[in-house]
């Protein structure tokens, strides 16, 4: 997401700079419940990987201080055949996290699955900073 800010014009009329996201965030701990902790700053490409996963790990629409163009939309998938899951979600990660500006690119997608129809999909993500690893699993069954 990026904003437009007025860039300094000796005319009538400023010029418009589009200044992209930026690459410095809070760092966040995370563990298998949630949120846990505030420590310290992340930068540039450590941002990034925080930036994929709260991105891919927040059901788009479900929260009013997100923007609609943020987030992912996995909430349907719950319930469903494996092999469906298997088409939509490689998809679904992708236009999710493409809406970032700052990621150009979402390829080499592994998807497996286990016993209790829970899928897996890991894939690679290219930033402006590097490339990131992440993956996402979604529950098939209740």
């Amino acid at each position: 997401m990026s904003t437009m800010l007025p860039a300094e014009s000796d005319g009538i009329f400023a010029d418009i700079v589009d200044d992209a996201a930026a690459s410095k965030t809070y760092k966040v701990g995370f563990d298998y419940e949630g949120l846990t902790n505030f420590n310290g700053y992340r930068y540039d490409l450590d941002a990034m990987q925080q930036a994929i996963y709260k991105i891919i790990h927040t059901e788009r629409y479900q929260y009013l201080i997100y923007s609609w163009n943020y987030g992912i939309e996995l909430e349907d998938l719950f319930g469903k055949p494996v092999p469906f899951v298997y088409a939509e979600l490689p998809r679904r990660i992708e236009e999710a996290l493409l809406a970032d500006d700052r990621i150009f690119g979402v390829d080499n997608f592994q998807l497996s699955h286990d016993r209790k129809g829970n899928v897996l999909c890991k894939f690679d993500v290219h930033t402006v900073y590097g490339t990131v690893s992440a993956q996402r699993e979604v529950k098939t069954r209740v």
